[in-house]
This record gives C-alpha cells, structure tokens and sequence, in this order.
C-alpha cells in the first residue's frame, strides 16, 4: 500500500513554501518567551557572542601570523635582536586570541545549558496545554477516530518541536552574525568569493527542503498504524488485557501484527533515509569542490604576492568557516520548515474548535419538578439514530429503572443526562430549565453516577473514593461515610495500609482487588456526592453476588428515598422494587409502568421477567 497523494496529506493549514515558518516560528518563540523571559534573553547574548568573535578570531589569527612572519624577518636582519621585545606584541595576540577562543567556548556551554533546561520546561508546558485541550473536547470529539489521529501526532512530536524550532532559529541567527562578519573580511579578497560560497551551499539545502516535507507527509499519513502498534503494545503489556491474551492465545498473532506493521513503517521510512543521504552525500560534494575551488584560488593569490601569509591563513579559514555557516544556516532554514509542518499538528489540534458552555444557571425554573424528557433523539455523526422520541418525567422521592437488552440506547440517555452528549432532538429539562442553560458544575455537583465501564484508578483507596467528589478528595471522613454507603468499608479496613493502600498492579507494593470489590468501590464513589440529589446506577452489582446485591440495593433505596434514583439493570430482583420501569428496544421506550402493571400487561417485560425467574426454578 502507498502512501496517498500530498493534497490528500497537507496540513488543514497548508504552508505555502517557507513563507509558514515565520508563522509558526512567531508562535514558537512566544512559547519561549512565556516560558522563561530570563533564559530566552539569555540564549540571545550567548548567540550574539558566539556569532560575532570567530570572524574576530579568524581576524586576530591573521595578524599573528603576519606577526610572526615579521619577527622572524627582524631576527634574520638584526644585528643585536631581542628575542622577547621580538615576540611580545605577537604573545599578547595569542593571549587576545586564547581569550576570544574562552568566549566562544563559554557561549556555546551557555546556550547548550539553557537549551537543555528550556527543553524540560517547554515540553511540560507543551504537554500541559494538550492535556488542558483534551478536558475542553467533548466525549463524542474523543470517539472521533480523525482527532485520535490529531491527538496522537500532537504527543508523539509536537512537545519537542518548540524548542527544535527556537534552536534553530537563534542558530539561524547566530550563523547570520558570523557570515554577515565573514562576509566583511571576504569582501576585501573578492566580491566574487560570497558568490562562489552561496553556490557551494545551496544545493544541499533544496534537497534538504524536498525530503523534509516527504518525510513529513509520510508522518501524517500512517498516524492509524501508529496508533495501532500503540494499542497493540497496550494489550500485550497491560494486567487488565494479558489474562485472556493468555487464555486465547493471542500472543503471537497479535505480536505478528505489531510486526508487519513495524516492518512496513520501516520500509518506507528505509527508503525515504536512503533516499535523502544519497543526494545529502552527492549534492554535498559540490559544496566541497566549491571550497577547494577557493582553496586553490587563494594559494594562487598568495604565491603571486597578492596577498601575505597571514591574509592566506584568515581567508582559508574565512572560507572553511563561512561555507560552514552558510550550509548550517540553510540547514537551520530547512528544519525550521520541517519543524513548521510538525507544529501544524499541534496548533491544528490545539485548535480544534469545543463546545461553548454557555450555561450559568444553578438553579432551575421549577424547582422541585425533577427531571423531564422531552421528545429527545440522539444519533452519532454520520450515523444512524440511537434513541427515538424519549419523553418521561422523574420527580424527586421517585425511582426509575431502565429495561433493555445490550445496545438499546440505555447507557446513551444517561449520557445525556450528565450532558456528556447533547440531544440531536428534543430537550431535556431539570427542574424547568433545559440542560444547555445549567452550569456545568452546578449540574454535576447534583449528579452521582456509576457506569458500568468505571475507571480503576491506579490510586490509594482513599482516593480512589476522592474522586467522586474533588471538593472532598482528601477528606478521610468522608471516605469513610462513602465506603459504609458503598459497602466497601469491610474490606478496605482488612488491608494492609487501609485507606492508604496503594491499588492495582502499575507501581510499587500495589493490590489487585476482586471485580465484585472494585465495583463497591465504585458504588462508594458515587455516595461521595453529598448533594446529590440524582442518583444513577449502570449494572452496579454485575460482580457481586446475591447477598451483596441485594444489601447494594436496600442501602441504595434508603439513601436515595428523596432524591431522583435511575437504575439500569438485566436483574429483575433488583428493579421491581422502581416506581417507573421503561423497556427500551433499539432505542424507542415499547413499555413503561410498575412492576405489577407491566406484569398484567404480558408484553415483553412480562416474558423477560419470566424468562429469567424460571432460571431460579
């Protein structure tokens, strides 16, 4: 498979030639700047330093030599020559030249120094600004596969770019200082040298521009396979996938995958390096001819008496060091263009525009009138409908339970009720405001949820409860309360370090708990939630047995007796006891009433009931 057409792989924003690296060089170097005004000051006197004195030096070089040519000439023809008066004025030089040599050594420790410091700071800063990001986006933006791909090439690249991109242009900078002084001394040879330097530098310097942008293009094109060696190399080496890669016998089918897909990256990426040393190493010898070109044109000069021995030395040197900075300036030019397309992914996806929240509302029209659905529709982008014209009414004392086989759209109203999504029709209401006009804080500070797919947080068990209530996070009494709620308090006190017991696998002294454990933590997580006054549960006991389910649900019907209570479950011992049973199918609501209605009624909660009471028969 080849790669798709460059149209097909530009950046949303495409850069037009190099006119985009001062867009985002702009950008990068006010990053730096926020970052440490001090250091980037600092990185400006060390180029500065370190761009002005080798023309110095090379200057000061040409007059010891003169120097020494010139003392030797009053040691032949002196009749009574004093050999220190002789070479002093010739040692004070060395002495300037030593000097100006420390400074360029001090500059250049200084810029390696704050660039190795800069590096750390800019890219906690980067990763922070795409981890601020990720909060900002929504969940249906993060089941987008085409912002994963943007996110992924963000975090890969994007962090150590700024710095690269800075680098480079003080580098840029620095080498222009020198070759601007270079520039000074070559003039006085011959106008003709800066041209036959130019010439020298700039095929090596399109070549590198070409395969940048290839390499670039390549990057953005396989971010899927990417992603997937990462989720490949995620299932072969974490705890909560190994068990049944083990039991199936995945390994080796899923390491072969890995496989494959590394060995085509790499074929491309072969070919690509190949590609460009190949002309790197063949349009670099035209640079090396040009040099030796000049090289041969001063010695000619020199014998012919055009110029001294020191002149000779200096422009040589001029020459080797000015077609250095030259090709290093087009170098820089060049990876500041690459530079410029990788941070294209950032800013692309820093830029990806969110959801505006623009409610402020913390308490309702009609307080007291629960929660209303009115007429609400629901589908993906691009897909189709996932729930169909759901109207209910839940006040507060009352409990609703949720009936319907796997993928009947029961998890998706409640992500609607928490405004994870919002209604693609309809509106929902709480207390006679709709949902949009609610701040978002104010909704989930009255909101306690568990979802079926709960999060085990790599945490101590104290803030593995915390996080259901951040404003109470290190609170140890209300951990406590919560575990008691949630049943978990007996086991918790059975460990070693109790609340403080580090869980799961992933660091050190870490403790696995059973599936029925994690999910009374879970369940205590949601009773963190003092104000609360919505209560969800999604298939909260599915890892518990019938003892612990039902003590689960007569602590949940107590603690819930005035609050708005939402149950999703396939157990019908557990949901009889709801005042409202709705039957969801593939989206519409079929039935809906008491148990006892239902039942009488002889629809398909009837069957199900039936069905699943005859298995305990």
């Amino acid at each position: 498979m080849s790669p798709p057409s460059t149209s097909e792989t530009s950046p949303a924003s495409p850069l037009s030639g190099f006119a985009g690296v001062l867009r985002y060089s702009s950008r990068a170097l006010g990053l730096v700047w926020e970052t440490s005004r001090w250091m980037m000051l600092g990185l400006a006197l060390c180029t500065l330093v370190a761009g002005v004195l080798p023309a110095v030096a090379a200057w000061v070089g040409q007059l010891i030599v003169d120097g020494v040519v010139s003392a030797m000439q009053v040691q032949q023809t002196a009749t009574d020559p004093n050999l220190l008066v002789t070479i002093t004025p010739v040692l004070k030089l060395v002495g300037v030249e030593a000097l100006i040599i420390g400074c360029i050594a001090l500059a250049q420790r200084g810029l390696s120094a704050q660039q190795s410091l800069l590096r750390a700071l800019l890219g906690q800063k980067v990763n922070v600004m795409i981890l601020k990001k990720a909060g900002q986006l929504s969940l249906s933006q993060f089941e987008d596969s085409e912002l994963y791909d943007q996110l992924t090439r963000a975090r890969r690249e994007a962090s150590s770019r700024p710095l690269a991109l800075v680098n480079k242009t003080f580098g840029l900078l620095q080498n222009a200082i020198s070759l601007v002084s270079f520039g000074v001394l070559l003039v006085q040879f011959s106008p003709w040298a800066l041209l036959i330097l130019v010439v020298g530098a700039l095929p090596v310097f399109v070549s590198e521009a070409k395969f940048s942008g290839d390499a670039f293009r390549l990057f953005r094109w396989r971010s899927p396979q990417t992603r997937m060696q990462i989720y490949l190399e995620t299932v072969l080496a974490r705890e909560d996938s190994i068990k049944e890669v083990k039991l199936f016998g995945l390994e080796a089918l899923f390491l072969k995958r890995y496989r494959d897909i590394f060995t085509q990256l790499f074929a491309e990426d072969r070919r690509l390096t190949l590609r460009r040393e190949s002309w790197g190493f063949v349009l670099g010898l035209l640079g090396t001819l040009t040099f030796y070109g000049a090289y041969a044109w001063v010695v000619v000069e020199t014998i012919a008496g055009a110029l001294t021995l020191g002149q000779m030395t200096m422009y040589l040197m001029v020459f080797k060091q000015g077609q250095g900075a030259l090709s290093a300036s087009l170098t820089a030019i060049s990876g500041m263009y690459e530079d410029n397309l990788y941070l294209s992914n950032l800013y692309e996806y820093l830029e990806q525009p969110v959801e505006a929240e623009d409610g402020a509302l913390t308490q309702g029209a009609l307080p007291g009138d629960g929660l209303r659905f009115e007429r609400v529709s629901f589908s993906y982008p691009g897909g189709a409908d996932v729930l169909h014209d759901i109207s209910l009414h839940l006040r507060p004392g009352q409990s609703l339970a949720l009936v319907g086989e796997n993928g009947s759209g029961k998890t998706t109203l409640i992500k609607l009720l928490t405004r994870l999504y919002h209604p693609t029709q309809g509106r929902i209401l709480l207390d006679g405001s709709d949902l949009r006009d609610w701040s978002t804080q104010a909704l989930r500070e009255r909101t306690g949820v568990i979802f079926q797919d709960f999060v085990r947080y790599q945490l101590q068990v104290g803030e593995n409860l915390g996080v259901g209530d951040i404003h109470a996070f290190s609170d140890e009494q209300r951990w406590q309360q919560a575990a008691r709620a949630g049943m978990s308090d007996e086991f918790i006190s059975r460990l070693d370090q109790g609340y403080q017991t580090q869980l799961g696998r992933w660091f050190k002294d870490g403790q696995e708990l059973s599936g029925g454990q994690w999910q009374k933590i879970a369940l205590s997580r949601a009773y963190m939630r003092e104000n609360a006054d919505i209560i969800v549960l999604d298939e909260p006991t599915a890892a518990m047995d019938a003892a612990a389910e039902a003590e689960v649900f007569s602590r949940f019907r107590e603690h819930s007796r005035d609050k708005m209570a939402i149950l999703i479950s396939h157990r019908f011992s557990t949901v009889r006891s709801a005042d409202l049973i709705v039957v969801i199918d593939q989206g519409h609501i079929i039935e809906r009433g008491t148990h006892e209605e239902l039942l009488a009624l002889g629809g398909r909660y009837a069957k199900l009931f039936q069905l699943q009471a005859a298995g305990y028969q």
